[in-house]
């Protein structure tokens, strides 16, 4: 999504002219910044006469979205006995430690009383352990008005919660080895809050640190009865030798007072890394608790322009000097638009870039198959391919269009695209240098990655397009610092009545960053501060 500027024009010499088709016709949702489509967010599913009713399952969606985004009172309000949901919801989630809860709902079926039933899965993310997956349903009556509401239980919840029966959650912590940056200098929650996730699962990756259990136990006698899961390796041998991180704690704590003092109390992460060899220089999560940084699954938004730019260019399907239209409208099924509905009429492809335009980048879907930005993601960037980095991680996914609405929210890094700043970070540094390393934090690992490095031509013009929106674009809150800075922002939007999360991606000299606000609404004005701060705190690289 486009943080806007006003264009500054100059003559030019002809140029190859790429008109994209402006909207006939408003849809019925609006899609923003490359945007949230509700057939293609997190619950979707098709439907046929044959369904239950629809209303029902929207409901049963609408009740596992605002528990997943901790929208308790709202969630509560869904069910038939609101003041008892909210307690339980939130005892459940709080008790347990659970993190931020992925519900995906299955086919909803009609029982012979009319009752529908929707069962899901749930994933629940235990803060330092490990993610606890079970499944359950949802039983959804219609009242007396005429609406649909969930029947409360708390077998819903969980299958195995009752009114005799609850969880516990059973902790253990190991005494961890010493855990330091790349010369030798210790690290510690202490002194690196917001790398306390990190520390965690450095120690669990030696045996060490957390582990427990979710247990059930007896409500009236307290005795355990039953054991639900089970996180952690038991500690074996463990030699005390120091871990020894590719971080650099000179960068770890620039970027922990960059996001202390310039994220504005919102959820936000960060990656730094080198360049030549994807060494992890600093990983920052605020607030410390889930490691988003690294295993976060977010809409990439506009950042993922580099991706698509780097597929249209490899096929020579554009210029950078090629005027490539930026309407206010574009309707692909849906109806997609650019922040305040701008517009930039005979705008270039440079222009198209630098200020972010979602419009024109989504008239030049059939420049690429729809498999192939997928391709080109894995091919060049590695993206989707198991990345052994030291600690867990999620390593992107680019799946194949299901319709050309969901293409071309691909275009623009929506739809079913999803990174996280370790990735984006690693984007960056394969576009401005061309060749993918894969990124570590530790020493020594496995690198099962294959790639083909980007052309030469393609990456300067990467390079130039990135350089320009740092200079007369939408990041222009990095003009002010030294060096030839780069940079891509970018506004994912989430649903459509959160905030948008805002992003930033940047390089200088030998280094890449990647940094992402939730609820950040844009990019050059919610993680462009944190970036600045940070490359002003450190103004040369380290060896």
């Amino acid at each position: 999504m486009p943080e806007t500027r006003h264009r500054t024009t100059s003559r030019r010499k002809p140029r190859k002219v790429i008109r994209s088709a402006t909207a006939a016709a408003a849809a019925l949702a609006v899609v923003a910044g490359g945007a949230y489509l509700a057939e293609l967010g997190p619950f979707a599913a098709g439907s046929s006469a044959a369904d239950p009713d629809p209303a029902a399952v929207a409901e049963a969606r609408a009740f596992l979205a605002d528990w997943a985004g901790g929208r308790m009172p709202s969630a509560a309000r869904r069910t038939t006995h609101p003041d008892r949901a909210q307690d339980v919801l939130r005892s459940f989630t709080a008790g347990l430690d659970i993190a931020k809860p992925a519900l995906t709902p299955a086919k909803a079926t009609v029982t012979e009383d009319g009752t529908v039933s929707v069962p899901f899965t749930a994933k629940m993310p235990i803060t330092d352990l490990g993610t606890w997956t079970y499944q359950s349903k949802l039983p959804l009556r219609k009242q007396q008005d005429g609406a649909w509401k969930v029947d409360w239980s708390l077998s819903l919840v969980h299958p195995k919660l009752s009114s005799t029966q609850k969880f516990r959650l059973q902790r253990e912590d190991v005494e961890r080895p010493k855990i330091t940056d790349r010369g030798g200098v210790a690290l510690s929650g202490g002194t690196h809050p917001f790398l306390v996730p990190v520390l965690n699962q450095l120690a669990g990756a030696a045996g060490a640190g957390p582990h427990g259990a979710i247990q059930r136990v007896d409500r009236a006698t307290g005795e355990v009865s039953g054991t639900e899961a089970v996180f952690g390796k038991k500690p074996t041998g463990l030699t005390g030798k120091p871990i020894r991180t590719t971080l650099d704690s000179t960068w770890q704590a620039a970027a922990e007072k960059a996001l202390a003092s310039k994220a504005e109390g919102k959820n936000a992460a960060l990656v730094a890394l080198r360049i030549d060899d994807g060494q992890i220089l600093a990983v920052g999560n605020a607030p410390a608790g889930f490691n988003r940084a690294v295993s976060g699954t977010y809409a990439p938004g506009s950042t993922w322009k580099i991706v698509t730019t780097s597929a249209l260019l490899l096929k020579d399907a554009v210029k950078p000097g090629d005027i490539v239209d930026c309407p206010k409208y574009l309707t692909v099924g849906k109806q997609f638009h650019n922040v305040e509905t701008s517009e930039h009429r005979n705008a270039t492809f440079l222009q198209d870039f630098t200020e972010s335009c979602n419009t024109a980048f989504i008239g030049l879907r059939d420049k690429v198959g729809d498999r192939e930005l997928g391709n080109v993601a894995g091919t060049y960037f590695g993206i989707g391919q198991e990345w052994h980095i030291g600690i867990p991680s999620f390593d992107g996914s680019v799946p194949t269009p299901r319709d050309q609405t969901e293409k071309a929210a691909s275009m623009i890094g929506q739809g079913r695209v999803l990174a996280n700043p370790l990735l984006m970070a690693s984007v960056t540094a394969t576009a401005v240098s061309g060749t993918f390393h894969q990124p570590t934090i530790t020493h020594g690992n496995e690198d099962t990655t294959a790639t083909t490095a980007l052309p030469q031509n393609v990456v300067t013009r990467l390079r130039e397009m990135m350089r320009a929106t740092v200079t007369e674009g939408t990041a222009k809150v990095l003009a002010d610092l030294p060096g030839d800075v780069g940079a891509k922002t970018g506004t994912a939007e989430v649903t459509e009545e959160d905030p948008n999360n805002g992003w930033i991606v940047a390089h200088r000299g030998n280094i890449a960053i990647a940094c992402v606000v939730e609820k950040g609404r844009t990019g050059g004005a919610s993680a462009g501060p944190i970036v600045r701060s940070l490359l002003a705190a450190v103004p040369t690289d380290p060896s």
